[in-house]
């Protein structure tokens, strides 16, 4: 097996699609989180603020799902198969509402009468809420595992299977912290009495997700077995719940000296270690099978040819400069308070 740096070309491409995704939740999911607090703004100016402070970044963001989902079919095809027949309800629902989310940030100041402008307001406020509700429950039932048989085929059970425990737990605190992320967002976007209005929300999101966070916790290392396994064969990575545990125990104390870009990192680092620890978890396995493990789809047994993967190495070796670049173009541009004019959603 080919390798490069001393590590074989599956594990690179399952730290790249890793990369990816955790981009697109920390990136996209201070955009959702801000949609999902739309309707506790009262006035339409507020509303107006609130859509356009995400309004240069948001379509830009969804750039990292796309290279993401891109780069799943590209380097895992098995897995990228297998979860769409596992996860076939709850992704159709997710593009659906990507659609609708999108709709209602271009549509609902397009006309001025009330009744139009409420209706794309309970929508965009809704597809937010589930789009990240919706990325918790996927990574909920991924975290289980699913009825996986030879040739890695699913037979899993009911229509609303998907709807469990464990994944709801897991989809709550998605939700949390991106409206944690994203009060703290709008936050560094607003002035006066929007501003004032989010200190008040953001208290609230805090207590949503530390217990949350708490009870999913609690839930991950009673119910779901061999989940401290890993930790016990190699010891030195008990840093990463422990890094994540302090992270999520500084934002409170940010907030509260009102550093708002230094909560906001640490939240982005919150998602950061949680994710790194589910991917330690779970290495070298893709989809865990509830069946037999010897079911599962792994890196090695999901992932393309060595030379598929070589080749795609190299393009993201080219590209990865290119999008940093261009990201940090885009946030520093688009830096500072929301100013509304013409042009404005």
């Amino acid at each position: 097996m080919e390798t490069f740096l001393g590590i074989d070309y599956p594990t690179l491409w399952y730290l790249v699609v890793g990369l990816l995704f955790s981009g697109y939740a920390i990136l996209e999911g201070f955009d959702y989180g801000a949609g999902a607090w739309h309707l506790f703004l009262r006035k339409d100016l507020s509303r107006r603020i609130a859509i356009n402070a995400i309004g240069p970044l948001w379509d830009a963001n969804q750039v990292w799902l796309i290279i993401g989902a891109g780069a799943l079919f590209a380097g895992f095809p098995v897995m990228y198969a297998t979860m769409l027949s596992a996860m076939y309800v709850p992704f159709m629902l997710f593009l659906m509402f990507l659609v609708l989310r999108s709709a209602a940030i271009k549509f609902r100041s397009a006309e001025e009468m009330l009744w139009w402008r409420k209706t794309w307001d309970v929508i965009y406020c809704g597809s937010n809420t589930a789009i990240a509700f919706l990325l918790g429950v996927v990574l909920g039932n991924v975290l289980q595992g699913f009825e996986l048989h030879e040739n890695h085929e699913y037979k899993g059970g009911a229509f609303l299977t998907f709807l469990n425990p464990y994944a709801l737990l897991v989809g709550l605190t998605t939700l949390s912290i991106f409206m944690t992320q994203g009060a703290i967002f709008l936050l560094l976007k607003t002035e006066g009495r929007l501003y004032a209005r989010f200190t008040f929300l953001l208290k609230k999101a805090m207590i949503f997700f530390i217990l949350s966070f708490v009870f999913t916790s609690f839930y991950t290392l009673i119910y779901l077995p061999g989940v401290a396994d890993k930790f016990k064969e190699y010891p030195a990575f008990f840093i990463l719940p422990i890094a994540a545990f302090l992270a999520v125990a500084n934002v409170p104390r940010l907030v509260s000296k009102k550093k708002y870009m230094q909560a906001m990192i640490f939240t982005s680092l919150t998602m950061s270690f949680l994710l790194m620890l589910v991917a330690f978890q779970m290495y070298p396995v893709l989809l865990p099978s509830t069946i037999n493990p010897d079911f599962s789809v792994t890196i090695y047994n999901a992932a393309s040819s060595q030379k598929s993967l070589g080749i795609m190495l190299t393009i993201v070796l080219i590209g990865a400069p290119l999008l940093a670049f261009y990201f940090l173009f885009l946030y520093r541009t688009f830096k500072g308070k929301v100013q509304l004019d013409d042009t404005s959603y």
